[in-house]
């Protein structure tokens, strides 16, 4: 899937946008003849396949920028990990305070109109596959069932995001073909039946891993995992349990416990260890990588948006120091073009959008501090250095501290620790990789491939699973697997429940995992986020009651004329 652009294949229109006219006279009847659209695009296997690889660039587009509903944005803010520390008050673009939370609010219609395009994408390329004879494909039924499974994959994938969100949500299982304004709200009941039968018929019909046309399609263990995590939601640990074992026993998934890929004897921050090597540049897609399960792919040298903004959104604004404690400049950073930039290549340029909660920062790693590899220096750096020959403060560590009683004191405590200074989660970037915007060391852009799915986090689903089948020996196992990975003390089972397994996902998972989508699942949004989202602006996000699921977009009340489409509760 790699290096491939989209092309004008899908005319799926937004949700509640649609254009096409509802009049049927045949004189208004456009004949595709000569250019592409979704009557002729779809009647071949490359147009086919042309179809699953708009659905994977726009899932990309997911992951990897500032809109829709992106884990990079949308792993941490609003929940127990983390908020917007760059702009951390209330009246953010992005979530600090559910107050901001408003049908009118942009993450809530951004999230709404994404998912639905997405939805609609994959019910149109799902219509005209089955409709296509098996001899269009190259391996005839079981080519044209592993093309379906996908695009049956994808729209259970998005339907996973909206129906946590907002609950009870128009059910769409075909393309919508005219203009429609008498949608209705199915219950979360029936979209979670409509997940687990895509994902059940994904992982029956998708490639097994390793045969897979290339690097980031979907084969069949992740769609056992979501169709797991499915039937958690729907209230059956056992299945999920069943379900999240044909993951973890029929493959060859497994974690990766020695060094390996190209960060090997390229320690830059001076050591290292194989979750640092996880995250490496390249080593995602390596056939050696029995972690990864699930890759969104991205490529060095492509413009159509192939870097990942997470060494953007992850990381403080520490080239914001303006003097170190004698009033000489803090940091020099890297040398380029005949002068200092101000930003060093090893953590390219942060702007604080991403701030962890002191849990992720400090309480997590209570008891294992010394010992647990993923709180080591080279995978959640603390120590951040003054760089300045001319200073006397010169490779010392940052401490504001340093600067009472001299004539430069820190004006704003609060904006030195939420916005300037706090640790750095080191996956989100590609230390001295750097290779777009050098004046900026990238400008926190890479060009890493990015883990939708690893097997450390189907291990903890089934932990989860087992939890929920009152079987804590066997949720202890698991979750000690991934403990074990990272040398850390293992958890007996009698103090095993829900809230040691949510730690232990953001101990593994943070940045990684959809995280409010986990909250939700688990019963524990509110609990938590009252509870350890420290945002000194918001505290607790000032979350409610209510806010467990979002407001309907207003927009899409308002053009909804033919039938009654409310508004969920409070808001």
């Amino acid at each position: 899937m790699k290096t491939v652009t989209v092309k004008k294949l899908l005319a799926g229109a937004l949700f509640l946008s649609l254009t096409v006219s509802s009049c049927n006279e045949d004189v208004l009847e456009e004949k595709p003849l000569d250019f592409l659209s979704p009557e002729n695009a779809f009647s071949t296997e490359a147009g086919v396949i042309q179809g699953i690889t708009a659905l994977h660039q726009r899932v990309r587009l997911v992951y990897y920028t500032y809109a829709s509903f992106g884990t990079m944005n949308w792993a941490t803010h609003g929940s127990d990990v983390g908020f917007n520390g760059e702009t951390p008050d209330r009246g953010s673009r992005y979530l600090n305070s559910y107050r901001d939370l408003t049908p009118t609010f942009t993450p809530v219609v951004d999230h709404w109109t994404s998912g639905f395009l997405i939805i609609q994408w994959a019910n149109l390329l799902i219509d005209k596959i089955e409709k296509l004879h098996a001899d269009v494909f190259a391996k005839g039924d079981a080519g044209k069932n592993a093309c379906l499974a996908e695009a049956r994959f994808f729209r259970a994938f998005v339907y996973r995001n909206l129906v946590s969100t907002y609950g009870d949500i128009p059910l769409l299982d075909k393309p919508v073909t005219s203009a429609k304004a008498d949608f209705v709200r199915d219950p979360v009941s029936e979209i979670h039946r409509l997940m687990a039968a895509d994902f059940e018929f994904a992982a029956t019909h998708l490639p097994p891993p390793g045969e897979e046309e290339a690097p980031g399609r979907i084969t069949q263990g992740p769609a056992w995992h979501y169709l797991a995590e499915t039937f958690l939601e729907m209230g059956n640990p056992q299945e999920a349990v069943t379900a999240a074992t044909h993951a973890v026993d029929d493959y060859h998934y497994a974690l990766m416990t020695e060094r390996f890929g190209n960060r090997l004897a390229k320690d830059i921050l001076g050591s290292g260890d194989v979750y640092f090597d996880l995250f490496g540049y390249t080593n995602h897609n390596l056939p050696n990588n029995t972690e990864a399960m699930w890759v969104i792919q991205c490529e060095r040298g492509v413009t159509d948006q192939t870097t990942i903004n997470s060494a953007y959104i992850y990381g403080p604004r520490y080239f914001d120091i303006a003097v170190a404690p004698d009033g000489k400049k803090a940091i020099n950073g890297t040398w380029y073009n005949n002068a200092w930039t101000g930003i060093s290549d090893t953590l390219s340029r942060p702007c604080g959008n991403g701030r962890g909660t002191n849990l992720v920062h400090y309480y997590l790693w209570a008891g294992d501090w010394d010992n647990d590899i993923r709180n080591a220096e080279h995978n959640l750096k603390r120590n951040i250095y003054y760089d300045n020959p001319e200073s006397a403060f010169h490779g010392q560590k940052i401490d504001f501290k340093l600067y009472e009683g001299t004539p430069y004191p820190r004006t704003n405590p609060l904006d030195d620790t939420i916005r300037l200074l706090f640790p750095v989660f080191m996956k989100f970037h590609d230390p001295c990789n750097y290779t777009v915007n050098l004046p900026r060391a990238g400008s926190g852009s890479t060009h890493k491939d990015w883990y939708a799915l690893r097997f450390a986090e189907t291990l903890l689903l089934r932990a989860e699973a087992y939890l929920g089948t009152n079987r804590p020996d066997l949720a202890a196992a698991d979750v000690n697997l991934v403990r074990a990975r990272a040398n850390a003390k293992p958890v007996a089972a009698g103090d095993l429940d829900m809230d040691y397994i949510l730690d232990e996902r953001a101990r593994e998972l943070y940045g990684e995992e959809w995280r409010l989508i986990v909250l939700r699942r688990t019963g524990k949004l509110i609990e938590r986020v009252r509870k350890y989202n420290d945002n000194p602006f918001c505290p607790g996000a000032h979350i409610e009651e209510h806010n467990f699921r979002w407001p309907i977009p207003q927009t899409q009340i308002d053009l909804n004329i033919d039938a009654e489409f409310r508004q969920n509760p409070g808001y």
